[in-house]
């Protein structure tokens, strides 16, 4: 060969899987093993040793696939996409700004007490409905999702709102999902028969056992809310099937135990499924991990991520929503351009109709893109987009997870550096680690049980 090869380490990753060798294909999010001859070649490569002549089909195939590139054929530039248009499906509404607890470590910029919640009306709702249908009338289903403060102190327009939709996206033949987000204490027979009947999603906010949820999530006036919402979450759990009830968990300052938080969660309380979400950025500095206690909550979330796959090889589902969330991404081979839908697929409606990027900025400093009166600020929004899109100064178009990362969330970016479209820098050694050993728990999932991705992570969209 008369051309100099170089692996390029942007685009692949090599793991090990009970001694075999794997590689993860960056531009494709997809997973090969690599037979002894691809494995040598690279490894030579990469140490600038040299291959032989008998190698050079097989370069030849890892230049196609942008694994290794020869100096007189340059590497091809890193095009940014562009935005043709907002497929919008997914709207938040926040149906009222008050909530009847005072979580200690609450994000909502716009939260307020129950007797001061500014509540939004069914005309808002309306307009909002209106407005996705005209900036996208061609998508094949759409989901609305109320959100608050807690969403149940406002039931009558949830009722309202589901009955013009059902009857509106009916009259178009497309699909509606409902879901929400409760802090449980409100929920009654009725609303939770309401719930059934119109299969609306719900998931839970519920910190684990008693000690750790009382520690955080109080009442207004101060008194710990677990047992009225464990005893809500029972009836909830008993009455009603329509759809997986999931529980979210936010990890503060002190609280890394991943695993005694689960078991209670999953085992004992009997949510379908329970999600993390780790405070690193929150407004009140107290409340936020310590960077050794991030470290800790991520190496007990591959603990229990080891208990999930030791489950799936023997063909049982163990209900840890973060890692389940990460091998239907790896399986689907997703490749996220943009970190989530946020001003893509899904804007948030405050109640006043002012459009935010999403619920978490409800409230914030950042400018609104347009409002259900006048319309969706659609160049606004692709502008903002088109800045998380260009990563040449930001080292993620290097980084071997840039695809299932991209840059990491909107809002921990605000509100760690007061800039959305600045990465999350303090996740991503963790990230990698993270997605590598999902990547290993993958490959032994599809050795040992293959069947279990096809049954549980392959349908996890329809669902």
């Amino acid at each position: 060969m008369n051309s100099v090869v170089k692996v390029i380490p942007k685009n692949s990753h090599r793991f090990v899987d009970d001694g075999r060798e794997m590689l993860f294909h960056v531009p494709t999010s997809s997973v090969f093993e690599l037979d002894s001859s691809s494995s040598e070649t690279l490894t030579a490569l990469e140490q600038a040793q040299p291959v032989s002549d008998s190698s050079e089909e097989l370069i030849d195939d890892l230049e196609r696939l942008q694994i290794v590139a020869r100096d007189d054929h340059p590497e091809a530039e890193v095009n940014i996409p562009t935005i043709e248009d907002l497929p919008l499906s997914t709207l938040v509404l926040n149906v009222n700004t008050g909530c009847n607890l005072s979580c200690s470590y609450c994000y909502k910029e716009d939260l307020d007490t129950p007797v001061n919640s500014l509540k939004m009306s069914f005309e808002t709702a309306r307009q909002s409905i209106e407005m996705m249908l005209k900036e996208s009338p061609n998508q094949d289903r759409y989901n609305v999702v109320f959100f608050g403060g807690e969403p149940l102190i406002n039931m009558g327009l949830i009722r309202q709102v589901v009955s013009y939709a059902k009857e509106r996206f009916g009259e178009l033949n497309k699909i509606v999902d409902f879901s929400l987000t409760t802090n449980a204490t409100m929920l009654t027979p009725e609303i939770v028969d309401f719930f059934q009947q119109h299969r609306i999603g719900v998931a839970v906010s519920m910190d684990g056992p008693e000690t750790i949820h009382n520690k955080n999530r109080i009442t207004v006036g101060g008194q710990g809310s677990y047992h009225v919402v464990r005893k809500k979450v029972d009836y909830l759990l008993s009455h009603y099937d329509a759809r997986p009830v999931g529980a979210r968990v936010t990890l503060t300052k002190g609280t890394t135990d991943i695993e005694a938080i689960f078991d209670h969660l999953f085992h004992e309380v009997g949510f379908d499924e329970v999600g993390f979400a780790p405070v690193t950025s929150g407004d009140v500095s107290d409340y936020n991990l310590s960077e050794s206690e991030l470290q800790a909550v991520f190496a007990n979330m591959k603990t229990l991520g080891k208990r999930y796959v030791d489950a799936a090889c023997q063909n049982e589902v163990l209900g840890f929503s973060n890692f389940h969330q990460i091998l239907t991404d790896i399986h689907e081979g997703t490749k996220k351009a943009l970190p989530c839908g946020a001003g893509i697929g899904m804007v948030a409606i405050d109640h006043a109709g002012g459009v935010n990027l999403c619920h978490r900025f409800t409230g914030s400093e950042l400018p609104l893109f347009g409002s259900v009166s006048d319309g969706l600020d659609t160049e606004g929004l692709k502008e903002f987009l088109y800045d998380r899109l260009d990563r040449a100064e930001k080292g993620c178009n290097t980084c071997w997870i840039r695809n299932l990362c991209s840059g990491g969330c909107y809002h921990e970016s605000y509100a760690r550096y007061n800039d959305p479209q600045h990465p999350t820098y303090h996740y991503c050694d963790l990230m990698r680690d993270w997605i590598d050993f999902a990547l290993q728990g993958y490959a032994r999932i599809m050795r040992e049980n293959p069947n279990f991705i096809e049954r549980y992570i392959a349908t996890r969209r329809a669902g």
